[in-house]
């Protein structure tokens, strides 16, 4: 081998003269111990993106292999927490020195939960997908996350048709003035002719992004879950039996949500919560009806803070 090998991103200049936002690195694979607030550590299989700044427009390039070493440090020999995540940020910049004064890490990956059915008491996982990112600048550090959490949702357009049709089959069934008998009508409703038409719904996602307070200690990914599901009623299921089917059914239309009304109870909901700093939504109904989405996005509404785009 040889006794010296060439360094060109020390040696060689920059072929045009610049300084540069970002330089590093994305979609690098890396198993992960994560520490989410409340809940044993756990691993999960992470895709990273991984930068720091340019500064000096004349050198050729950065030190990737540094950024790299640092994140596999951290992936065999630590866990990702706030404090971990604070420090390899850190590091980016020790690593850099005289090159580089921001960083900035983001890990995305799916976090496994189990989930208690309705009413059973039936329990199955669910995978929610999670984004952490992590941001320095001018000596200040960001902490930000991201959970996507499904649902359901019905539209109140369609189940006011619907009930509109069910009324006009009750007419034409028992007419305008005759006396009823009550059983009779109950074994009607039970038949398809009674119910004649049903609302559409359609699994919807909401995306929650939240900046994290300094006093948020934990990643509070469960939190986030809860908080969209309870403020929703409609979370989607795992394992079901024949009476959590009803109940979701209940659910759903005594929820009837336009994306509108989804992206206002979120936002009412994350409002309570003070150790987030500010938080982003959008709200995607993956219609059955039509071949395109309804999408509602709203931000805490802070200067300076998270934009809708």
């Amino acid at each position: 081998m040889p006794t010296s090998m060439p360094d060109i991103a020390n040696q060689s200049a920059a072929q045009h003269e610049g300084e540069l936002d970002w330089v590093g690195m994305s979609e690098i694979e890396v198993p992960i111990m994560i520490a989410a607030k409340d809940e044993h550590e756990r691993a999960v299989s992470a895709r990273v993106e991984a930068f720091v700044n340019l500064t000096q427009a004349k050198a050729k390039g950065i030190h990737m292999s540094r950024l790299y070493l640092l994140l596999d440090q951290l992936s065999t020999e630590g866990s990702l927490t706030k404090e971990s995540l604070t420090q390899l940020l850190n590091d980016f910049i020790d690593s850099h020195e005289e090159l580089s004064d921001k960083a900035f890490v983001k890990f995305t990956f799916d976090y496994h939960m189990r989930r208690r059915s309705l009413i059973s008491g039936k329990q199955g996982w669910k995978a929610y997908p999670v984004t952490i990112i992590g941001y320095f600048a001018e000596g200040q550090i960001t902490t930000e996350m991201q959970v996507d959490v499904p649902y359901s949702s019905t539209c109140p357009c369609s189940a006011a048709l619907a009930r509109q049709l069910i009324q006009q089959a009750f007419s034409e069934k028992f007419g305008e003035e005759n006396a009823l008998d009550a059983k009779e009508v109950r074994q009607w409703l039970g038949t398809t002719e009674g119910i004649v038409a049903t609302p559409h719904s359609q699994r919807s996602i909401a995306e929650v992004k939240v900046k994290l307070a300094d006093e948020v200690t934990g990643f509070p990914i469960t939190d986030i879950v809860d908080t969209v599901e309870q403020a929703l009623k409609t979370p989607v299921q795992a394992a079901v039996k024949r009476e959590d089917e009803q109940e979701f059914a209940r659910l759903n239309g005594q929820n009837l949500m336009f994306c509108e009304d989804a992206g206002r109870r979120l936002k009412h909901a994350l409002n309570q919560i003070p150790g987030y700093l500010d938080f982003w939504i959008r709200v995607n109904h993956y219609e059955s009806l039509h071949a395109h989405d309804a999408v509602s996005v709203s931000t805490k509404g802070i200067a300076g803070g998270y934009r809708a785009y």
